[in-house]
């Protein structure tokens, strides 16, 4: 599937913004995943550690690759939604994983505050814990893939292994480099610190919220990922659709 933004785009100063607030949005749901149940839920290492840490515990075992396991569905649903109606014959739908997200973490929201999820910050290891898991599992691989997908695998926004990675790449590159080369090596790394910095804030900003608004603190997430969607995603798709 050919991406959505060129790769000269994805790291422009239109659309590094997007970046950001969506790493900030996962940095948001990572924290209120840990504050409701003591466990993080944006990337898959902390995950397969737990499957490897409980080994023996089986039942544990079961519930955390369940989890891992929503993570990698999400990923799979990103495709369906994205490459599934190009299949058709019909124009992809490029913000569509995105708002599904969001629809998922305004779920998470509301049947939470009806006690879906159990008490926020009680139990650790329960049923609950691991439904309250899984969801938002499925929705961070879902924004992961999706996003990923668009810019050409040259963005990722849930975990922070891989831009802290990127960005030490990048500022060797800048080093060595110049000209144009030089530039666009400062532009990425000026996106992939900001989106350290995102995910770093959204995690602060949560914590004050959801320590007064519980589950319904994951209504912030949702409106920013939905938002971020809208500055990027949508203007792109209708310049794509324009000149195909």
């Amino acid at each position: 599937m050919a991406p959505l933004l060129p790769t000269q785009a994805v790291f422009s100063l239109r659309h590094a913004p997007s970046w950001i607030l969506l790493a900030f949005a996962a940095g948001s749901v990572n924290a209120g995943a840990f504050l409701a149940c003591h466990r993080f839920v944006t990337h898959v290492t902390g995950t397969v550690t737990r499957i490897g840490i409980d080994a023996g515990s089986w039942w544990l075992v079961l519930d955390y690759a369940i989890v891992l396991f929503c993570f990698i569905a999400g990923a799979f649903a990103s495709v369906l939604f994205l490459d599934g109606r190009r299949h058709n014959g019909k124009q992809a739908m490029w913000s569509a994983p995105l708002v599904a997200v969001s629809t998922i973490l305004t779920g998470v929201a509301v049947l939470g505050s009806l006690g879906v999820f159990g008490e926020f910050g009680g139990s650790v290891e329960g049923a609950r814990d691991f439904l309250l898991l899984s969801v938002l599992a499925f929705a961070m691989g879902l924004q992961n893939a999706s996003v990923a997908s668009t810019t050409g695998n040259a963005v990722r926004t849930t975990h922070m292994t891989g831009p802290a990675s990127d960005l030490g790449v990048s500022l060797a590159t800048a080093y060595f480099a110049a000209g144009d080369a030089r530039l666009n090596a400062l532009k990425a790394a000026m996106v992939r610190g900001g989106k350290i910095a995102g995910f770093i804030l959204g995690a602060a900003a949560m914590v004050p919220l959801a320590n007064r608004y519980h589950y319904v603190a994951f209504l912030v997430p949702s409106t920013i990922i939905v938002a971020s969607a809208m500055l990027s995603f949508v203007p792109a798709a209708a310049a794509k659709e324009q000149t195909s």
